[in-house]
């Protein structure tokens, strides 16, 4: 590979001087700073950022750790995230945990070692604060699409429990008494706070007789919700709504009750929760609980960029829990015609 050395050479300076033009520009002339480019160009000479990071001592790179990277909410949630960094100059490096706690450990190991700027993190066990990976070597966090605790790290998330609980309301109201919930892993807190939200509806209306059937599946995904599907009508006393603790799981639910002839609404009402783009683009659209994924992304930036490049003067910077409101989008799927 070319090094700065080569480019030096062709360039006639020396080898401080291809180093300002790369890091200060203000202090070259503009007829060295065009010799030093017209060099790097004809070399085609790359930059080694872990040579500038081992001389700067830090990275220009933030770190996202999500659950599921084939859940578009977090592609949505990673977009406004780079948004926010971009506009800082910073790049956002994305990784997967697969909803696995050990390979949660074994990303923000790796953050730590890269010494990255920052890392924002969907915790798959919040309870067990896997950021303090990063909180040893001094590496800020902001914790996204979970509430914690503002005295230990920042965090940006949706009412889950308000959003679980516009779904019950939406679906008693439209008279149904039976309702599944589809859900994935019961140690994930959005789950629990979906379904407290649902439970709650139920107690507050005074409906007699009212109740929620668990469907329990390993992961949220559409295959997972294809196989709660079949579950739920298999049960003996059918419900007659399903709410889905994301919109992966009740797009696989919708698939098996249309490859069984169950019409939707009419014989089994779907609610999803995130709102993802292709909610609204089903064959029957989708009835789900907005999630504010780009929002939560670039405030959850904007926290930590100000954690990772506090003002020279100002306030010290103090953490902080941000909880936003979700929002109900009735669609076809649970409002028959």
């Amino acid at each position: 590979m070319v090094g700065i050395k080569e480019v030096a050479r062709q360039a006639g300076v020396s080898v401080g001087t291809v180093s300002n033009v790369l890091n200060r520009p203000e202090r070259v002339s503009e007829q060295v700073k065009a010799r030093v480019h017209a060099a790097i160009d004809s070399l085609g000479y790359v930059r080694s950022e872990s040579a500038r990071q081992l001389r700067a001592g830090r990275s220009r790179m933030l770190g996202l750790l999500v659950m599921d990277a084939g859940n578009p909410f977090f592609a949505t949630l990673a977009r406004g995230a780079q948004e926010v960094a971009a506009e800082a100059g910073l790049g956002v490096m994305v990784c997967n945990s697969a909803e696995s706690p050990e390979a949660e450990q074994s990303y923000l190991s790796l953050f730590a070692e890269q010494r990255l700027r920052g890392v924002l993190l969907a915790p798959v066990s919040p309870r067990s604060e896997p950021w303090e990976t990063l909180r040893r070597p001094g590496i800020p966090v902001v914790v996204v699409d979970h509430s914690a605790d503002e005295r230990q790290v920042c965090s940006v998330a949706a009412d889950d429990v308000l959003g679980g609980a516009l779904a019950g309301g939406h679906l008693l109201r439209a008279g149904h008494r039976r309702i599944a919930y589809v859900h994935g892993p019961e140690g994930l807190q959005q789950v629990q706070d979906r379904r407290e939200g649902l439970v709650r509806a139920l107690a507050e209306s005074g409906v007699d007789g009212g109740v929620v059937v668990d469907i329990p599946v390993p992961r949220m995904d559409v295959a997972s919700g294809r196989d709660a599907g079949a579950r739920v009508l298999g049960l003996p006393q059918q419900p007659t709504a399903v709410f889905c603790a994301n919109d992966l799981l009740a797009l696989g639910v919708m698939q098996t009750a249309f490859d069984a002839g169950v019409r939707v609404p009419d014989d089994l009402a779907v609610v999803g929760y995130d709102d993802i783009e292709f909610a609204g683009a089903c064959l029957i659209p989708l009835t789900s609980v907005r999630h504010p994924a780009r929002e939560i992304g670039r405030l959850a930036a904007q926290l930590l960029l100000q954690e990772v490049e506090p003002p020279v003067s100002g306030p010290e910077h103090r953490h902080t829990r941000t909880v936003l409101r979700p929002e109900l989008v009735v669609r076809r799927s649970s409002r028959p015609s």
